[in-house]
């Protein structure tokens, strides 16, 4: 199997569930015996909650050498909205980062879904790195909340999700959210924050939703077992 070095702590709880769901998934396809070899590197959050986008590059710059000088074949970014590194750290190492817009992508064009609603923190809604990706490699476009909602949705998963913290309250919102997108011409949700698919699943919604943290799992799945013999079924 190819060893993934994987960056987290944006946060500790959906890094978590990166962990298992990468274990899991190999577990079926391999037998409970087949986890792979996995590298972590797990950063303090508050160097996203700061907002200094030079800092940010640069610390996660560095991390994907680390990982690479030690034997990672591919990066996984363990979260949303840290793929905003994506343009200046890639060309910058010799491995490639999987791109968690790539794994919506794909499963979206598969179901013939050329817009998109999305949920997630604000730098994720209003940066435009997940629309534009989507756009530009797989003619998606990608729509968000209304302004008067964004600080809330921010809110929300920042102060509330991201420390563990899932209310009725906080489902309740976003649902209303999804209801919106819909009626603004939404095929589809991505729930794009790692921690959303914690608080909402397919239940609450009759329109396909998109868990980045579940497509980017089996994104990084394949590429551990991609030219492998044994990992056939």
């Amino acid at each position: 199997m190819k060893k993934i070095g994987l960056i987290g702590g944006t946060s500790w709880h959906s890094t978590i569930v990166y962990y298992r769901m990468i274990n899991e998934l190999v577990g079926e396809k391999r037998g409970t015996w087949g986890n792979p070899p996995l590298l972590i590197y797990s950063l303090n959050i508050e160097l996203m909650r700061e907002q200094n986008k030079e800092k940010i590059n640069t610390a996660y710059l560095d991390i994907a050498k680390k990982l690479e000088s030690i034997g990672a074949e591919a990066l996984v970014i363990c979260a949303n909205t840290p793929h905003m590194v994506f343009d200046y750290v890639q060309p910058k190492i010799g491995i490639p980062i999987l791109h968690i817009a790539d794994a919506v992508g794909v499963k979206a064009t598969n179901n013939k879904i050329k817009k998109l609603g999305l949920l997630g923190n604000r730098p994720t809604m209003t940066r435009g790195f997940m629309q534009e990706y989507l756009n530009t490699n797989f003619g998606i476009e990608t729509i968000i909340p209304d302004p008067e909602y964004i600080d809330k949705c921010h809110f929300y998963i920042s102060h509330e999700l991201t420390q563990g913290k899932f209310t009725d309250e906080s489902k309740s919102f976003f649902k209303e959210q999804m209801e919106l997108l819909k009626t603004k011409g939404a095929e589809g949700i991505i729930l794009g924050c790692t921690e959303l698919p914690l608080l909402l699943d397919q239940n609450d919604f009759e329109l396909p939703l998109f868990s980045t943290t579940q497509l980017h799992a089996e994104m990084a799945v394949q590429f551990i077992l991609e030219d492998n013999p044994s990992s056939a079924g």
